[in-house]
């Protein structure tokens, strides 16, 4: 990415200090843009700020207090990347999950996606200058899997969320869009792509204005569930194609 190539001046990542997040941040920093990272990981985030010459803000994104200071330490942020979220504790079928982490998966996954906008909507419309909304969902968000516990849904929800952001927004200078991967070497998994290509094709797609950024392998089996729901059969389990690549 060449100096500025992102074309925003500012920007604001949260679950900065490891992943996707952290690829985004690195991402942006050496395009010149200026960026505060926030993460629940106190140190891990202060390391990051260090590199990047960053300014870090420790957060807890399910906690709308943290969100609204969040916002006041990145006033200029015209680039909001709300990328915080877990796994939980298990993936099972439904059922099999416990409640107190279905209430945590959901208050971060979920809650930290509505705190965000909650708090940086406004701003970013007061200023009546271009901006844009990228916000890391999943592939669990667009296909259903039988053992994705909360995570799984807590996704579809970050994605129905991300819908209602765009469709309120259109018209206006704010721009949203959804990023989907499978599998990302993260914390969250120790197999999958690199996540810096996740962060290059995530501020790709954003450049050109897309709202679903996904691995190509899988529309298959996304379109295969939207059949499924209008004709009212069963689902089935989503498989991926051999046509590789991002759309």
């Amino acid at each position: 990415m060449t100096s500025n190539s992102t074309g925003f001046p500012a920007a604001v990542v949260t679950g900065a200090a490891s992943g996707i997040g952290r690829a985004l941040a690195t991402r942006l920093a050496a395009a010149g843009t200026r960026v505060v990272v926030a993460d629940v990981d106190a140190a891990a985030l202060a390391d990051l700020a260090t590199e990047l010459d960053a300014t870090g803000v420790p957060t807890d994104v399910a906690d709308p207090q943290a969100m609204e200071e969040l916002a006041a330490a990145a006033p200029d942020a015209r680039l909001v990347c709300l990328n915080a979220g877990i796994v939980g504790s298990a993936l099972g079928a439904p059922w099999e999950v416990d409640p107190h982490d279905w209430d945590t998966v959901f208050a971060v996954n979920v809650g930290g996606v509505v705190n965000g906008l909650r708090v940086f909507v406004p701003r970013l419309l007061a200023s009546d200058r271009p901006g844009h909304v990228l916000i890391t969902a999943s592939l669990a968000g667009l296909a259903t899997f039988a053992g994705g516990g909360a995570y799984g849904a807590s996704k579809h929800a970050v994605v129905a969320v991300a819908e209602q952001a765009a469709l309120a927004l259109a018209g206006s200078q704010i721009g949203v869009t959804v990023l989907c991967p499978a599998l990302v070497r993260t914390a969250i998994s120790p197999v999958g792509v690199d996540p810096a290509d996740v962060a290059d094709e995530a501020l790709a797609a954003v450049e050109q204005g897309r709202f679903v950024v996904m691995p190509h392998e899988w529309r298959r089996s996304v379109l295969d569930r939207a059949e499924h729901l209008t004709s009212g059969r069963a689902p089935t389990p989503p498989t991926p194609s051999g046509d590789e690549g991002w759309r």
